[in-house]
């Protein structure tokens, strides 16, 4: 998000453009005057630091009419008469931000002419005053007003962030002021709150490890002139802001005033060289030690679903001794569609595969359990979830992912265990019979060229509204990943390609086309819908690792600055489509949020099968990845000021 080069207009020299406003500074008088009449009031204050210290799941606060009302709509007026937005997304948000308003002294004084009274707000909510009204409320300690940290960001109906705790850097608390429409009332079914999560500890040997739970337990909707803040506690502090739902139809959200949920966000630091309270030292000691406890004890146990990877002991068969008997098939063909069992398609499968190290295949399960399968997901997206992660693993046969700072998904694993075939409903049938089948494995060895040695077998279910996979980095040996997307829902994104005039006039394939191309082709194109479709996730994204990407960054996949989004490979939810990738050391993989908005949940069953390595895997040239797909479309570039270096704002 930074700012075009732009030329100098004509008539102007060097000196002039170069000529910056000093920064200003309000005394604590005109400070206090931005506020509201009697805030600072000893009884006030009082009443806030009682509510703090009470509050749960951890402390935190909430005023209500902080600033002058005048003020504020000033301010509203000048962000939305001449400040711009760029529409940002990640593995965890999806918003339109500004930049860092801490660079408005860096711009112009004819810029900052159009923004007096956002220049005004800054300085007020960094005062003294404010300042330190703040820490005797959260018992901080002294903060910064040095280091202002500071966005806005507008959320849009489908707009969200996913959980996390804001420990970065020195922050030492964390607020968001909001500024939405101050005539039409946030409705709270409209979504967008911030909402918080309740921790649980674990002792193990004498080690403590906290983790948020997989379910929030306080609900903050946002309100015109409403400041929400708390202390940036390390591995406690998680908290997510709730999807902006989407309205009926245009003439519902034009009544609702669009529903934009704008809001300043920011940060209080710790002192700098030369405020007062400022501790040589101490950022870097509060550095370490947030790090320290995000990382104390064993979180990775606590961590759900954990692997459980199957080993196969009989060694596989030498390339030239694989080949699927009459009984194999036999099996197969109960599963499969008959297409993918025909040694013309399998060559054509292990081709493409070799090629690309990734292939897509459509129409995998055969009708007439296909069919089943459908039933059955249809049957369960009509029935009513529990709306506990407790009573779902109560009452039905799913676990929930988690923590939720990490994923947060519906999951059932193979069990390894005995079963009973007639008592299965088809997704344990998948899980328990055909995907660990040595028939299945003997056929993926042979599409993909690999000896498998190991595998591990997951269903899930990312319920709309609530669930996603925040990017994680596999590092080892190369592993195969299989997806069967089992979605029966349409108007996923990906999925819906519109058929241009192009296509129509495109004459059809002849008899000579392989198989495998037909196939793809017939199921590739959709005819476009009459209204634009909205992107609602849910799609499962490869990615090449960063080497500098620091522990807890976002993976971000859609960027308006960066052409070359490092995307290897990506699947929207679909209908019984396989997609089989080799994944390699250091690449990541995300499943983007559902949105509400979303007809059904995204539904598959996916497995990591370990290969032996080959004498071929060392040869190979280090630049050689999977297939890379183009990179998104160019976005909207802010051309404000500049952008500031942490962008998970509230």
């Amino acid at each position: 998000m930074k700012r075009k080069a732009e030329t100098q207009p004509e008539g102007r020299t060097v000196e002039s453009a170069l000529k910056k406003r000093a920064k200003t500074v309000l005394s604590d008088e005109d400070a206090q005057k931005s506020f509201r009449k009697g805030l600072f009031a000893k009884d006030v204050l009082d009443k806030y630091i009682k509510e703090y210290a009470t509050s749960e799941p951890y402390k935190h606060s909430v005023i209500a009419s902080l600033i002058d009302d005048d003020l504020l709509r000033s301010v509203r007026k000048e962000i939305s008469d001449n400040v711009h937005f760029t529409p940002k997304e990640t593995d965890i948000y999806k918003i339109h931000q500004s930049g860092d308003l801490a660079n408005l002294d860096g711009l112009e004084d004819a810029a900052l002419e159009k923004l007096p009274s956002l220049l005004r707000l800054r300085d007020a909510l960094y005062s003294t005053p404010c300042r330190k009204y703040v820490a005797k409320i959260t018992g901080s300690g002294e903060l910064s007003g040095r280091k202002t940290d500071m966005a806005i960001n507008v959320y849009t109906p489908g707009c969200h962030l996913l959980c996390h705790d804001d420990v970065i850097g020195s922050r030492r608390v964390s607020y968001i002021l909001y500024l939405t429409d101050p005539d039409v009332p946030w409705q709270e079914e409209w979504g967008g709150a911030l909402r918080l999560f309740p921790t649980k500890t674990f002792e193990d040997d004498g080690e403590k490890t906290t983790t948020p739970s997989p379910d929030f337990t306080k609900v903050i909707p946002p309100a015109w002139n409403q400041l929400s803040f708390f202390a940036v506690q390390p591995g406690e502090s998680f908290h997510d802001v709730e999807e902006v739902y989407h309205a009926e139809n245009k003439e519902q959200l034009k009544k609702d005033g669009g529903r934009i949920r704008m809001a300043i966000s920011g940060w209080y630091h710790i002192p700098q060289i030369g405020e007062e309270g400022y501790v040589k030292g101490e950022e870097e000691k509060w550095g370490a030690n947030s790090s320290l406890l995000q990382l104390q004890g064993n979180p990775d146990r606590y961590d759900f679903p954990q692997a459980q990877y199957v080993t196969i002991e009989a060694p596989s068969d030498t390339e030239e001794d694989k080949i699927l008997e009459e009984a194999d098939l036999e099996f197969l063909l109960k599963y499969m569609a008959p297409t993918y069992l025909t040694p013309d398609t399998l060559e054509e499968v292990s081709e493409r595969f070799l090629q690309e190290s990734s292939v897509t295949l459509e129409t995998l399960l055969s009708k007439k359990f296909e069919a089943r399968v459908r039933d059955y997901i249809e049957a369960e997206e009509a029935l009513l979830l529990p709306t506990t992660s407790t009573e779902i693993e109560e009452k039905t046969s799913w676990k929930v992912a988690k923590p939720p700072h990490k994923h947060r998904f519906l999951y059932q694993q193979n069990t390894t265990g005995s079963f009973n075939e007639n008592d299965m409903n088809p997704i344990q049938e998948l899980l328990e019979v055909f995907l660990p089948s040595r028939q299945f494995r003997l056929w993926l060895e042979i599409a993909t060229k690999c000896d498998i040695e190991n595998f591990d077998l997951l269903a899930r279910r990312f319920r709309r509204g609530l669930d996603y996979a925040l990017a994680k980095r596999h590092d080892g040996q190369s592993r195969l990943e299989i997806s069967l997307g089992l979605t029966p829902t349409s108007g996923w994104v990906v999925d819906e390609e519109v058929e241009t005039e192009e296509d129509e006039d495109e004459p059809e394939p002849e008899a000579k086309d392989s198989k495998l191309d037909a196939n793809l082709r017939s199921k590739s194109k959709r005819k476009a819908k009459e209204e634009e479709i909205d992107d609602v996730g849910g799609h499962e994204v490869y990615m090449a690792g960063d080497e500098d990407r620091a522990d807890g960054d976002a993976a971000v996949y859609k960027s308006s600055s960066d052409p070359d989004d490092n995307v290897l490979f990506t699947s929207s939810p679909s209908w019984n489509k396989m997609s089989i990738v080799l994944r390699d050391s250091g690449v990541l993989k995300l499943v983007k949020y559902v949105s509400r908005n979303a007809k059904g949940d995204r539904w598959d069953v996916c497995g990591s099968f370990g290969v032996k390595e080959t004498d071929d895997d060392d040869e190979e040239e280090e630049g050689e990845q999977m297939v890379t797909l183009e990179s998104s479309d160019e976005e909207e570039v802010f051309n404000g000021f500049p952008d500031s270096d942490d962008s998970d704002s509230d």
